[in-house]
């Protein structure tokens, strides 16, 4: 990463610090009351010292004394306390904010483009790499203001005791920061690519261990552990990198500290030795040196914190590089409008030149126009790759799209998307169920459903069997484990049908069924179809004879449209498609299937 990457992204980094400003503003004040307060156990001391062993005063005069020191001890372990809670608040605002960026940002992508990298990547950034902002917001931006006020109230007070050690203070005092961007200059880099690592080996694991059952069944799962193992130690090797780069940086500004305190020490030691005769206001007294000594160490004390959190600001870097490229990252979202649904009851559909694109603009069907009127089956056919299921996803609200296209006369981009998928029931391919019980997965946290009511769906969907075999509470696995594809398949059937829709999306919903599952299925579909407005992505002879109107779609484009009869007699395209390998005749009956 170069230079001008690292001040684009730390400029970045700034600009939220506003979000916790209160709390921010807060934490400096505190660090600036407990310098004040350090100064004045600095003089209380120094004054005690003084009194004791050069005026020889009583001890008993310096009670009170004594008793201001317990007091601003006390009062510095709250400030500090103080300081630490309101920094972690902010840090946690901030935090909270990114993540809900981070949320709000996929949301408006939809599901298509999350699909576009393994779940484990996604993972890392909403857990991984915004957590190491916080050490960022909460140490290292506070202790960046702190390491130049604290020092300059310091100097205050120093200047007007001895103006020689003031000056040694003040010259040696950017020796630390020098050497902290020397040591620091590769930290961001390295960083970076650490959380490069961390993504990739969260994604690799996360794929395998979802794969676990395939890999065990084509004996695998040595191969992908040592797979693993070796991914794991080049991210032990990176982590190291990291640490060791923080390690120095820490070595070498406690030397430069501890260098620059002796040279205090050893301008008081000569000075009252008589060799040096400079630097003080008149007679070189035991207090002043005290004072000045005491303060010393607390005064490069800010600077050392700072280069100590250094790596927070390099790790912050490294995690930002891929969050702020993220947010900022111009894509086309697919976040619908404010309007509610005017009339749900019977849904048309209407598109004019309407194009489906990727969320990088690419067009990935269309132009297309077409009409669907209420309650009519719809079947869309062509080959693998034609925009068959991106069109469904366009009407589903996860792919953008240009051009026009009304759902019941309104524009769908101006439709509050909650509300009209509350009308839409969608079947895919390969349905997910989440762990949890038979019950909830059917529910989807829906609580007003009756009892009746999901078995009256169980039925219908033909999957009552697998309730009575396992039971409501039997509990789904992660990648519906312990299921069938076919009994799975079912499950989400009998979750749609509980759905009050009206638009009815089925993205070839027997692609993966064998015989006898892909009869409980159609026979769950078939008084569905014409009740409500269904679209019906198929490969199924039998299906596209039932359909009442067909959309052939061919790279992207509408090349025909018509009912089986016309375009089977009238269209070479879909002859020759019907004549594919991937297109079926299941021709089961009722009869063959008892």
């Amino acid at each position: 990463m170069d230079k001008s990457r690292q001040q684009e992204l730390t400029r970045w980094l700034r600009q939220h610090r506003s979000l916790a400003k209160p709390w921010s503003s807060l934490c400096i004040l505190s660090g600036a009351l407990s310098t004040l307060l350090l100064i004045a156990q600095a003089w209380l001391l120094a004054t005690i010292l003084h009194g004791v062993i050069i005026s020889h005063l009583p001890r008993e005069s310096f009670l009170w004394f004594f008793a201001a020191l317990l007091l601003v001890a006390l009062l510095r372990a709250l400030l500090s306390w103080g300081k630490e809670q309101f920094a972690f608040i902010g840090a946690t605002k901030i935090r909270q904010h990114f993540r809900k960026q981070v949320m709000a940002q996929l949301q408006a992508r939809g599901p298509l483009y999350i699909q576009q990298q393994p779940v484990g990547s996604w993972c890392s950034l909403l857990i991984e790499q915004i957590e190491h902002l916080h050490d960022f917001y909460a140490r290292y931006l506070p202790q960046s203001m702190l390491s130049g006020l604290q020092p300059f109230i310091i100097l205050l007070f120093v200047f007007p005791t001895n103006w020689a050690s003031g000056l040694i203070l003040l010259l040696t005092a950017p020796l630390i920061p020098v050497f902290m961007i020397f040591t620091g200059m590769g930290a961001a880099d390295a960083n970076r690519r650490n959380f490069q690592a961390l993504a990739r080996l969260s994604a690799h694991f996360l794929d395998r261990l979802q794969g676990l059952t395939t890999l065990r069944l084509f004996y695998r799962t040595k191969a992908e552990g040592d797979k693993i193992e070796q991914a794991s130690e080049d991210f032990r090797g990176r982590t190291m990198e990291v640490l060791r780069m923080a390690f120095l940086s820490s070595a070498v500004l406690e030397f430069f500290a501890s260098v620059s305190i002796a040279l205090v020490a050893v301008y008081f030691g000569f000075s009252y030795l008589g060799n040096l005769n400079f630097g003080s206001y008149g007679e070189l007294t035991l207090f002043s040196g005290l004072f000045v000594l005491l303060l010393a160490p607390d005064f490069y004390l800010p600077l050392r914190e700072l280069g100590a959190h250094y790596h927070a600001k390099a790790q912050a870097i490294g995690a930002a590089d891929s969050l702020q490229t993220f947010l900022d990252s111009e894509v086309l979202k697919t976040t619908g409008g404010e309007q509610a649904l005017i009339d749900n009851s019977d849904f048309t559909i209407e598109a004019t030149d309407c194009c489906v694109l990727a969320h990088d603009g690419k067009v990935l069907v269309g132009p297309l126009s077409f009409n669907i009127k209420p309650n009519q089956f719809v079947a869309i056919v062509g080959k693998t790759g034609s925009g068959k299921s991106s069109l469904l996803n366009a009407l589903l609200g996860f792919a953008p799209y240009t051009g026009s296209l009304k759902i019941n006369g309104q524009e769908l981009s101006t439709l509050d998307m909650r509300d009209y998928r509350q009308y839409i029931g969608w079947l895919a391919q390969n349905p997910r169920l989440l762990p949890g019980s038979l019950r909830a997965n059917l529910l989807l946290g829906e609580h007003n459903i009756s009892e009746e009511s999901l078995l009256k769906a169980a039925e219908q969907a033909g999957a009552l069997d697998i309730i009575q075999e396992k039971g409501w509470d039997y509990t789904v696995s992660e990648q519906s484990s312990g299921l069938s594809v076919g009994q799975a398949q079912r499950l989400a059937l009998a979750r749609t049908l509980l759905k009050p829709c009206r638009l009815l999306l089925l993205d070839e919903p027997t692609a993966s069924l064998d015989r006898v599952n892909e009869h409980k299925i159609l026979q769950a579909l078939a008084p569905l179809w014409r009740k409500h407005t269904t679209l019906l992505v198929t490969h199924r002879v039998e299906q596209l004879q039932q359909a009442d109107h067909i959309l052939l779609l061919q790279q992207g484009q509408l090349v025909a449209e018509g009912s089986f009869m016309e375009l089977s007699q009238q269209n070479d395209d879909f002859r020759a498609l019907l004549l594919q390998p991937d297109f079926t005749v299941t021709g089961m009956t009722e009869n063959e299937y008892a």
